[in-house]
């Protein structure tokens, strides 16, 4: 599907007005190659560890987006460039982190899209802990498992059900 997600706004007034489409605070930038992706969600919340999200990208994306709610932590890295050639290489559309992410130039060339708060040279610790396919609160919406993400260069839509184009 092709779409531009001021379109979608547009489209769907109702939807923003109910609470069904969603929009993301506008704090993200971009990484990864590709600047457009939407997929169902998949969600991990953790902080400064990212164990599950290497699980998760180790198994079949099916064209889902990761969410990763990481606290909004500046103080290391949830995913870098090995990260996301797996995710590349087992199907994720997208990876949106509540956080910060490394390897900028290894990103840029996986063939996935990656949004974050910031970048940070620093890896995660690798302690096992967090939560698995849980709403959450990313900045601006909360984000559940199955709702759908559409991101592009104007912003991210989080909702409910598959929008039709």
């Amino acid at each position: 599907m092709s779409f531009a997600t001021t379109d979608l706004c547009d489209a769907n007034e109702t939807r923003l007005a109910d609470g069904s489409l969603r929009v993301l605070a506008p704090v993200f930038r971009h990484f990864g190659k590709r600047t457009a992706f939407s997929g169902p969600a998949a969600t991990l919340k953790v902080f400064e560890d990212n164990s599950l999200v290497r699980e998760a990208v180790e198994s079949p994306g099916n064209g889902r987006v990761l969410v990763v709610d990481g606290g909004g932590s500046l103080r290391c890295a949830l995913v870098g460039g090995n990260l996301g050639v797996l995710a590349e290489k087992n199907g994720w559309a997208g990876i949106i982190v509540n956080g910060s992410v490394r390897d900028s130039a290894e990103l840029a060339v996986c063939d996935i899209g990656v949004r974050a708060l910031a970048l940070h040279p620093q890896k995660s610790q690798k302690r096992n802990i967090g939560e698995r396919e849980v709403a959450v609160l990313m900045p601006g919406a909360v984000v559940r498992p199955g709702n759908w993400i559409y991101a592009d260069a104007d912003g991210v839509l989080v909702a409910d059900s598959k929008l039709e184009g």
